[in-house]
C-alpha cells in the first residue's frame, strides 16, 4: 500500500508539473487549414483563400459564381478591425491595383439588418464608407456588400449589376490544441489541478487510516477532556492514604 501510494504521489507531481509548465509557457498552438490543393492562409481562428488568376492577372466573379468558387466554404466574413486590416494588407500580394472583394453578407428584410451568411449573425463590427449601410438607392433584396482592398471600407453594391469582384473564401481552422492562453486551456489546467489534489487527499486519508502506527492519526485521536474526581472517589483516596500512614 505504501509503495503504491508513493508511486501515485510521484505520478501526480509529474503530471502537475507538465500541465502547469505548458500553461506557464503558453505553448504555441497551430490550426490546420484545408488540404485541398489551394493556398490557405491562417489568421486568428480562420483560414483564407484569395482567388486569383494565372500570372497574377486579377480574376473577378459574379456573386453567384463567387459562392460556387468557394464551394462548401464561406465567402469572406470580417468580424473585427484586425481581420479587416489583414485582408487589406495581404491583397496587394494577390491583386495589382484596387480590387473590390465580395463579403459574405445579406440583408435580412424581416429584421431590417445585414447579417453574415456563415452563421446568420448580426454585424458587430462594420467599416462602412461615409453614409453607412443605409446610404443606398438599391433595392434591399438586390443589395450586396464589397470591401475595397485599398482602403478597407465597405460599400453597398448591386448583387447583379456589378458582377466583377474579387473572391476570398474563408473557413474555420481545425485546431490541434487550444489557442495560446485560451480560456479553455486555463479551465483544463485548473480542473486538472483540483482533481489531482482531491484524489491525492483521498488516497492519503485511506493510507493513514489503514496505518495504525501513523503519528498523524494519533494526534487527531479523541481524548475526553479532564474531569475532576467525584466526591466518592475523593473519599476513597483519603481513606487509602490514612490506612497507609504508620
Amino acid at each position: 500500500m505504501e509503495s503504491s501510494f508513493r508511486h501515485f504521489t510521484v505520478f501526480c507531481a509529474v503530471l502537475l508539473l507538465v500541465l502547469t509548465g505548458r500553461f506557464a509557457r503558453g505553448e504555441d498552438s497551430s490550426g490546420d487549414c484545408p488540404a485541398d490543393g489551394r493556398t490557405w492562409l491562417p489568421f486568428g481562428l480562420n483560414c483564407y483563400h484569395f482567388v486569383h488568376g494565372d500570372e497574377d492577372v486579377a480574376k473577378s466573379y459574379t456573386f453567384g459564381d463567387a459562392k460556387d468558387k468557394c464551394g462548401r466554404y464561406d465567402l469572406l466574413t470580417v468580424k473585427s478591425a484586425e481581420e479587416n486590416d489583414f485582408i487589406v494588407n495581404y491583397s496587394p500580394f494577390v491583386w495589382k491595383g484596387k480590387m473590390n472583394v465580395w463579403l459574405g453578407m445579406y440583408y435580412d428584410s424581416d429584421e431590417d439588418v445585414f447579417k453574415w451568411h456563415d452563421d446568420n449573425s448580426v454585424l458587430r463590427y462594420s467599416n462602412w464608407e461615409d453614409g453607412g449601410s443605409d446610404d443606398t438607392d438599391l433595392p434591399l433584396m438586390d443589395t450586396c456588400v464589397a470591401l475595397h482592398s485599398n482602403s478597407g471600407k465597405w460599400e453597398n453594391i448591386s448583387c447583379t449589376e456589378e458582377p466583377e469582384n474579387g473572391v476570398v473564401c474563408q473557413t474555420k481552422a481545425v485546431w490541434i490544441s487550444p489557442p495560446k492562453n485560451s480560456p479553455l486551456l486555463s479551465a483544463l489546467v485548473i480542473i486538472s489541478v483540483v482533481l489531482i489534489l482531491v484524489v491525492s487527499a483521498v488516497i492519503w486519508f485511506l493510507h493513514q487510516r489503514n496505518n495504525p502506527d501513523s503519528s498523524i492519526l494519533n494526534l487527531i485521536e479523541y481524548h475526553p477532556p479532564f474531569r475532576s474526581p467525584s466526591n466518592d472517589q475523593t473519599c476513597l483516596v483519603e481513606a487509602e492514604e490514612i490506612e497507609e500512614m504508620p
